[in-house]
């Protein structure tokens, strides 16, 4: 699990080794267009987004669920990101868990791949969506986090998920 931190509101593209041009005396040089393209192109690959309706998120409880889909973010806003409520439904399942497959159920982002910034200047992101599901009043399902969780979850109010949590970044 990766979890990346950056210290400055800039993003960092990464290189590629293919569309290299001017090949002339054995050695291979770039132009300047060429590179700013490839730069250009990368970052747009790279944008992160919001956690929306059809979006597809691990559950990392022991509640039964390995898979769900957002079906709605609440609080009326355009998607959700780390500690907001969403409503899902379930897509995998284990055989004998406390939720089915094909359920409606509240999960809370507990991970999210778009990075969101810190008072200190700092920002997080994971490498994944992950949710943890929990009923109507937002107690969790399961009795375990598996993985990560950011402490912004505290003033969401979510205490109980980070009390359940092995880790907290």
């Amino acid at each position: 699990m990766q979890v990346l931190f950056f210290l400055t509101k800039k993003t960092v593209g990464r290189s590629l080794s293919g569309r290299l041009s001017n090949i002339s005396n054995g050695l291979l040089r770039t132009s300047n267009e060429t590179m700013e393209n490839i730069a250009s192109n990368i970052l747009l690959q790279q944008q992160r987004t919001f956690i929306q309706m059809r979006t597809k998120l691990k559950c990392v409880d022991n509640s039964g669920a390995k898979k769900v889909m957002c079906i709605q973010p609440l609080k009326g806003r355009k998607g959700a990101r780390l500690g907001d409520t969403i409503i899902a439904s379930v897509k995998e399942a284990q055989p004998r868990g406390k939720v089915k497959k094909g359920d409606v159920v509240y999960g809370v982002v507990v991970r999210a791949a778009m990075q969101r910034g810190r008072c200190d200047g700092s920002e997080i992101k994971f490498d994944d969506n992950a949710v943890v599901l929990v009923n109507k009043q937002g107690e969790p399902i399961g009795t375990r986090v598996f993985g990560p969780v950011p402490h912004e979850l505290r003033k969401k109010k979510h205490l109980k998920i980070l009390t359940l949590a092995e880790h907290i970044a």
